[in-house]
């Protein structure tokens, strides 16, 4: 009862507020950035991947070129765009590669419980956004396609977001959009 009450609450809160973010109306509800994710309305494009497929997502990625990876906690908001690097497994890690300028870090894809592929509209303009979410439910970082100097996302990106968006949770592999 309690998880279609939030599902609920959810959806009203975000039809009153449209513009809230979805860390915004975590805060607001006392839940989980996640459930807010999973309760978005149907017209709202949303895709759960399986946590084990993000090291080949993240691998994929980094053939996309400029992107915009967020990373917000309490309320700080990090932002670097540039292409995301590639990685390599060591020590428990996927370690993002040292030899380009950008993102660095380490990433500990155990900690990942979902990966969300969205399309939201931020400010009137759709984005397209892959968000990774810890096994408590919040959110670890964003990926948002870049964008050219127009404003306007990169095309290439969204085709490759979109071949993203048709791999079911079933599937091992991740779909690949070659040209």
């Amino acid at each position: 009862m309690q998880e279609n009450t939030t599902r609920n609450e959810i959806r009203q809160l975000k039809a009153e507020q449209p513009r809230l973010r979805s860390i915004e109306v975590a805060l607001k509800l006392n839940c989980t950035e996640l459930q807010v994710i999973q309760a978005l309305p149907p017209e709202q494009e949303v895709t759960m991947l399986p946590a084990e497929q993000a090291q080949d997502l993240l691998t994929e990625i980094a053939d996309w070129g400029k992107v915009t990876c967020i990373i917000e906690v309490s309320g700080f908001v990090f932002e670097v765009k540039a292409p995301f690097p590639k990685g390599k497994n060591a020590y428990g890690y996927y370690n993002l590669s040292h030899d380009s300028e950008g993102l660095q870090g380490h990433l500990k894809l155990n900690n990942i419980s979902e990966i969300a592929l969205l399309t939201p509209t931020i400010q009137g303009k759709l984005s397209y956004c892959v968000q990774f979410f810890d096994h408590q439910g919040n959110s670890i970082f964003k990926i948002y396609l870049g964008r050219d100097k127009d404003g306007q996302v990169i095309p290439e990106q969204i085709a490759r977001f979109n071949a993203l968006s048709t791999t079911t949770a079933n599937n091992e592999t991740i779909a690949i959009v070659t040209n």
